[in-house]
Order: structure tokens, then sequence, then C-alpha cells
């Protein structure tokens, strides 16, 4: 273990590997501060159910619009660099709502408010997961391509131990700590981050001389053999002073000119290869994106999320209001589903890889329809007449439910990787995982239509047996459109 420590910090500096773990923890941890959030939502602002899932819901859309950052980043460098000064701006923004949240009470007592600040901070983190996705196939290329699986190991414990942490303190912190103590508490990460950022560096890109040539620090001097000019940049703009000793005061202003003229050229030849760049990309990504063999599985994955009415949110006001399960509980519970999505992985991973996809599509769909049945068995009541605690269920539902969910999502990312094209790999990847996520947030508007429709507000739950029944016979939709996934894939070769 030292060894292979060693090794990683030889290859790729104790810099970068602190940096990427970092990221990737946070990530995690964000467990902590949104469990305060999903109570924040439900006692402090009282909202119902569907409303405060379609608060959620709205916040968690930057999460589905991942290739967008990783087009902008890859085709606009800033002063010739695409990873750092993009990694400064998304902490930036991961940061700042955090603080001012924590800060400003009244910001956190109206809903509109409260929901556009976690939107940003949700760009900053969605953004701050692609460019760092970016670094590590960046860093890996070529003559540390062996380490590719060891950075990708680390990147997946960093972010598990964070959850892990995140979801167990984070029901505590609730008992102990106000909001806004947990607001400002979880910005220490982001804030260590920020800091981090300035000790990786990143080599400049090739900008064909365009952007050395707008950050010039200095003008080449101009005129007669009489004439001394000083030339001085204040906040980005050049400024020019001259003092003159003798005449020639018009051959020099006319001798500044094409200067002038040379940085505005200059200025407007980059953002013409600025537009060429962002054309190009996303056309490549279009056209990839647009073949049936990526395709055709795509839209598969996405039509289970969209089919499937999550109403996660109303299961919360149901157990925290009827089931009187506390905060601390059901942190424990999040860090048996994180155990449980570590068992799937290694499960498949040992197991399922070489069977046919479908099939095991087939199972995994089938298994996560029949764990509905617990949440049934829960509503219902009929788990006391066999003396089976609520703790019970819940803790067994949710470790099962994560475990068969990784037996999709395994698939699902391996297929991924194997249907990207050379050159855009980063870029399709971000697009396929902004598929999965836009699907699971329409599938959360979907479940807050439902708990609206069926009156399922906070302390009135009558009708929640029904939507769980209605969600039941949803999840055999997606059987239905098996047909879109390759008949011979496994999880080795598409």
């Amino acid at each position: 273990m030292i060894e292979w420590s060693k090794q990683l910090k030889s290859a790729f500096g104790a810099s970068f590997l602190w940096l990427i773990c970092l990221i990737y923890f946070t990530q995690g941890f964000r467990s902590f501060v949104w469990t305060a959030i999903s109570y924040h939502l439900k006692d402090e602002l009282q909202l119902s159910p569907s409303a405060s899932q379609f608060v959620s819901s709205v916040a968690f859309f930057p999460w589905s619009i991942k290739p967008l950052y990783g087009i902008i980043s890859d085709c606009i460098p800033i002063r010739g660099r695409r990873r750092i000064p993009y990694l400064v701006i998304s902490t930036v923004l991961s940061l700042l709502p955090w603080i001012i949240l924590g800060l400003n009470a009244s910001l956190r007592t109206f809903k509109v408010p409260l929901m556009i600040f976690l939107t940003v901070q949700n760009i900053g983190s969605a953004m701050a997961d692609v460019v760092a996705d970016a670094m590590i196939a960046e860093t890996v290329r070529l003559e540390r391509a062996a380490f590719a699986g060891d950075l990708q190991s680390i990147s997946w414990i960093s972010m598990a131990l964070g959850g892990i942490f995140g979801s167990l303190l984070g029901g505590y912190a609730l008992n102990d700590l106000h909001i806004d103590a947990i607001f400002l508490l979880f910005a220490i990460l982001p804030t260590l981050q920020l800091v981090s950022c300035i000790f990786v560096e990143e080599n400049p890109t090739n900008t064909n001389g365009i952007s050395e040539d707008l950050s010039l620090t200095s003008l080449q001097k101009n005129g007669d053999e009489n004439e001394e000019d000083t030339y001085h940049l204040t906040n980005g703009l050049s400024k020019i002073t001259t003092s003159r000793r003798k005449k020639g005061q018009k051959n020099s202003k006319k001798a500044i000119a094409p200067k002038k003229s040379q940085m505005q050229a200059k200025s407007k030849s980059l953002a013409l290869q600025w537009f060429s760049s962002l054309k190009k990309a996303s056309y490549s990504l279009f056209n990839a994106f647009k073949q049936p063999i990526i395709f055709r599985p795509m839209a598969w994955f996405f039509l289970t999320h969209i089919t499937f009415p999550n109403i996660s949110t109303v299961m919360f006001y149901y157990q925290t209001e009827f089931l009187n399960l506390d905060a601390s509980f059901l942190g424990n519970v999040r860090v048996v589903g994180w155990l449980g999505l570590m068992l799937g992985t290694s499960i498949y991973n040992k197991y399922l890889k070489r069977q046919k996809l479908k099939k095991t599509l087939i199972w995994a769909q089938i298994g996560l329809s029949m764990l509905s049945l617990i949440d049934m068995v829960l509503v219902s009541r009929s788990n006391i007449a066999y003396g089976i605690s609520d703790k019970m269920l819940v803790l067994g539902g949710t470790a099962l439910t994560d475990a068969i969910n990784q037996f999709k999502f395994m698939p699902f990312l391996i297929l991924s990787g194997q249907l990207c094209p050379p050159g855009i790999e980063g870029t399709l990847f971000a697009l396929f995982m902004s598929i999965n996520n836009l699907g699971t947030t329409v599938g959360s508007f979907v479940g807050a239509g439902l708990a609206s429709i069926l009156s399922i507000s906070s302390g009135s739950f009558d009708n929640l047996l029904i939507g769980i029944v209605f969600q039941f016979f949803c999840s055999f939709i997606p059987l239905v459109f098996l047909f879109l996934i390759p008949s011979d894939a496994t999880g080795l070769s598409a």
C-alpha cells in the first residue's frame, strides 16, 4: 500500500492527487449539507412534499447540462489554460452560496432566493466534477496510462468516503447545530479546494500566439532616436503615457495606431477561433450521439427514469412525520445506502460483467420493481402484524435498492465508455451522465406532479399507498423498450 502510494505520488505529484481526492470527497460529502436542506424545506419553509421536490429538482438541474461545461472549458481557454481557471470559477460558484446563505437568514426563509442560490451552487459543483474528470483523462494519457485504473479507484474511494462521512455526520449535526452553522462548516471544503488550486500547475495550451499577444505587459517602442515612450497596463487595459523630449509627436501617434488595430484584429481572430472550436465540438458531439449504437442504449436509460415517478421526497416526509424517524437514523440509512452501492459494484465486477447486458438489466429492473413492495408494506403498516420494525424495513430496503441500482448503473458506465469515439470521450461521457441526471430530474418532476394529483401533503398521507402502487406498475415499462439494448453486449464488450 505504501509502495503503491509512492508510485502514484511520483507519477502525478502530491498536489494533483490531493486536489483530485478533495474534489471527489467534497462531492460525496455534499450529503452533509443537503440533509439539512431537506429538513429546512420541510420544517422551516413548511413546503408540501410536491413543492419541496420541485425546488430540489430545479436546484439539481445544472447536473443535466454537464456537456456544456465540458465544451466551454475545452474550446475557450483562459490565459491559455483549460482546466485550473475553470476549476477556480466553479469552486467559487460552489462556495459563495453557502457563505451567503449561512450569513443571511432572510434569504433562507424564502423559497425562490433559496432555490436560486442552491442552483448556482450546483452549477459550480457540476462544473468542478466535469473539470476534474477532464483533468484525470488528460493526466493518464500516454506514459501514465498504466495508472488510469488507480486514479479512477482513488476518485471513487474518495467520493464514497465523503458520502459515508457526510451522511453519518449530517444527521447528527442537525441535532446539535443550526442550519447556518452547517452551511458555514461545509464551506470549509470548497475553501480548501480553492486554495489547493494554487499549487497545481497546468501547462498553457497552444493558442497560436493569440493569447500571448493579448496579454502583453509591454509594447514595442516606436519612433525615431530622439523619442522615448513609456507604457503602463492598468486593470487589463493598455494605458499609454508618452513623454517626449523633442518634436515628432504626430509621427509617434501614427505609429501607435497600427498597434491598436493589430490588437483589435487579433482579439477578433481569437473570438472567431473560439466560435469555430465551439461549433466543431458541438457538431462532432451531435454526429456521434445520433448514431444508433449510441443513441438507442442512452434512450433506454433515459426512459427508465422518466417512466418511473420518483416520490423519494414524499417518502422522506412520511418517514420523518408519520414514522417519526429522526435525522441521525436517516443519516445512518444513507450510510447503509453507500455501503450497498459499494457491495453492488463489487458483485457486478465479480459475477455479472461477463453476462449478457440485456439479461442483467432485465433482472435488475424486476428486482427494483419487487423492492417497491417494501414501501407498500411500510405504508400499509402490514409489517407491524409480523413484528418487523419500521427501521429494519427502511434500512434493508435502502441497502438492497442501492445495490441493485448499481447493477443498472455499472453497465451504463461501461457501455458509455465503450461507445465514446476517440477525441471526444470526455464530452460525450459527460453527455451520457447528463442524460442520466436529466432523466432523474424529469422523474422527480413527474413524482412531484403525482403527489400533487393525489393530494399528498405534510401530515396527509392517505393516498400515498396509491402512489406507490402506481410507481410499482410503472417500473415495468422500461422492460418493453429493452430492444434498444444491443443483444450481444456484455460488461466487457459492446
